[in-house]
């Protein structure tokens, strides 16, 4: 675990490695969705304009997003950090001093993907495939970056269990690594690595949607509500894995929050398909061409 990668000499301003890696996997996503967003457009200076752009406008949302839902958690769950945020509101905008939520990020990035396809008079359907697709690598990067920091752990592992090789789980260092999130009381235990679980998973499903469902899509939007609905059962399954009580409990400590928003993703997921299955459509329906697709 490398919480710190370095700090630059002089003004001891340290390079956290979850921030190197999120930002890694925004540059890739974003360098992918350009690149394909252009493919086959009719007006291709307009559409490298608005792919362009949309990843901005998609990190803006994450952030907000991810913050915005980490803050009203805590406050429902009227934690001491909640209680804090009610007391001093304006330490709701400290991101730097953690706090974010995926699902919640996800939510924000969508609506700020919504907000610039509009802008920029993308193709809704197809910006959200080519979008969601890019972003599951994005997050590929990201969540090791989660393992490097330490963020996001695994429950600790039965004795039973114990010596399962990495990646199924990982060996705490003891001690820890200046920086590290896996917490003091975990120095030195067996915990389930939760963060790369969820980093294959990401990867899976961008392979997913890159090489089977882009190629052979019936309709715009459905590689995007596809990925969602596989992501929203994958994550349900892990998060009962998962050790860190910061991402809430409810009802009695039966379901994370991202078990509860997971069940509804994947039930708007399955409604949306259901509804649009009929609807095929042509690639220049579709509002372009999509990786793996020749012309007729």
């Amino acid at each position: 675990m490398h919480p710190i990668l370095f700090e630059i000499p002089g003004i001891h301003f340290p390079l956290r490695s979850f921030g190197f890696m999120v930002m890694l996997g925004f540059l890739v996503g974003a360098h992918f969705l350009t690149r394909w967003g252009t493919r086959g457009s009719a007006q291709p200076e307009l559409a490298r304009e608005g792919y362009s752009a949309l990843p901005i406008w998609v990190l803006i949302g994450i952030l907000l997003g991810a913050r915005a839902m980490y803050v009203v958690v805590e406050i429902l769950r009227d934690s001491p950090t909640g209680k804090s945020y009610l007391a001093d509101p304006l330490s709701m905008l400290f991101v730097w001093q953690g706090g974010l939520v995926m699902y919640g990020g996800a939510i924000g990035g969508i609506l700020g993907g919504l907000l610039a396809t509009r802008k920029y008079r993308l193709p809704l359907g197809h910006a959200m495939d080519l979008g969601v697709t890019c972003a599951f690598l994005g997050l590929f990067f990201g969540r090791i970056g989660c393992l490097l920091v330490g963020d996001d752990f695994g429950r600790v592992v039965s004795e039973a269990h114990a010596n399962l090789p990495f990646p199924i789980v990982v060996h705490v260092p003891n001690p820890l690594p200046a920086g590290s999130l896996f917490g003091e009381e975990n120095a030195g235990k067996v915990l389930y690595c939760t963060q790369l679980w969820m980093s294959f998973q990401a990867l899976g499903l961008f392979l997913l949607g890159r090489f089977l469902l882009l190629p052979r899509r019936r309709f715009a939007g459905q590689v995007a509500a596809t990925l969602l609905l596989l992501y929203a059962g994958g994550r349900y399954t892990i998060e009962n894995f998962r050790g860190d009580s910061i991402r809430g409990l409810w009802f009695e400590g039966r379901f994370s929050t991202s078990q509860l928003i997971s069940i509804v993703v994947g039930l708007l997921c399955v409604l949306y398909l259901a509804l649009r299955w009929s609807r095929r459509q042509t690639p220049e329906q579709a509002g372009g061409y999509t990786p793996g697709q020749t012309r007729a």
